[in-house]
C-alpha cells in the first residue's frame, strides 16, 4: 500500500521544478541583492501608484554620461526623484564624484547615507547635512505632470544646485519649465522600459551634450 500511494504522489517535471527554484533566487534577490546586483535598473520593481516609471538602460547611461561631463573629476551630483539615472551612476563603480538619490520611496534607503527622504509636497524638508547649493548639477524628474508638483520640485532644484539643471519631464511642461527654472528641451528624447502616453523630454539651463546626435 505505502508503494502505491508513492507512486501516486505528485512529482514536479524537471523543468518545473528549475523555474520553480529560479523564482524562489528572484524573490531572494528582490529582498537581499548581492552586491554587484544592487545598482541594477529594475532591482527595485516600478510602483505606480507613486508614478514611477524606470528609464530604459540606454537613456539611464546617456543621462549619467552627462551629468559626469557636467561636474568634471570631484563633483557632486543629486538625482531628485531619478532612481534610475543614480543606480546607473553607482553601477560604474567610479570614485571621482558623488552622488545622493533623493526619493519618496523607502525601499531605496538600501542604498544608506546616499538616500535622502524627499516628499516634493515639502519641497525645502531636507536633512540639515545637504547644504544649500552644494550640488554641481540637479538631475529632476518630478513624478507628476503637474503645475504644481513641477513648481514645487523646481523649489528643491533651486536650493540643492549650485548652477546646472538636467530636468526630465513631459513635452508639455515645456513652456512651465521655462517660466520656472530657465531650461531649453534638448535634442535627446529620453526612453522608458514601458511605453508611455506621454512624450518626454529632457532640458538643460548649459550647454549640454544632449544636444548632439550620437
Amino acid at each position: 500500500m505505502s508503494d502505491l500511494e508513492d507512486d501516486e504522489t505528485p512529482q514536479l517535471s524537471a523543468h518545473a521544478l528549475a523555474a520553480l527554484q529560479e523564482f524562489y533566487a528572484e524573490q531572494k534577490q528582490q529582498i537581499d541583492p548581492g552586491k554587484d546586483d544592487k545598482y541594477n535598473i529594475g532591482i527595485i520593481e516600478e510602483n505606480w501608484q507613486l508614478s514611477q516609471f524606470w528609464y530604459s538602460q540606454e537613456t539611464a547611461l546617456r543621462l549619467a554620461q552627462e551629468a559626469i561631463a557636467a561636474v568634471g573629476e570631484g563633483g557632486r551630483i543629486a538625482c531628485v526623484s531619478t532612481p534610475s539615472v543614480y543606480q546607473k551612476l553607482r553601477e560604474m563603480c567610479r570614485e571621482d564624484f558623488s552622488v545622493y538619490i533623493f526619493e519618496y520611496d523607502k525601499r531605496f534607503a538600501m542604498y544608506g547615507e546616499e538616500f535622502i527622504f524627499y516628499d516634493y509636497n515639502n519641497p525645502l524638508d531636507l536633512p540639515k547635512r545637504i547644504a544649500a547649493h552644494s550640488f554641481d548639477i540637479v538631475i529632476a524628474d518630478p513624478p507628476y505632470l503637474s503645475e504644481e508638483c513641477l513648481r514645487k520640485t523646481s523649489e528643491t532644484i533651486k536650493y540643492l544646485t549650485q548652477g546646472k539643471i538636467l530636468l526630465c519631464t513631459g513635452a508639455i511642461m515645456e513652456e512651465q519649465a521655462a517660466e520656472l527654472l530657465g531650461v531649453k528641451m534638448c535634442t535627446f528624447i529620453p526612453k522608458h522600459t514601458r511605453n508611455l502616453a506621454n512624450e518626454f523630454r529632457c532640458y538643460v539651463n548649459y550647454d549640454s551634450g544632449l544636444d548632439c546626435l550620437i
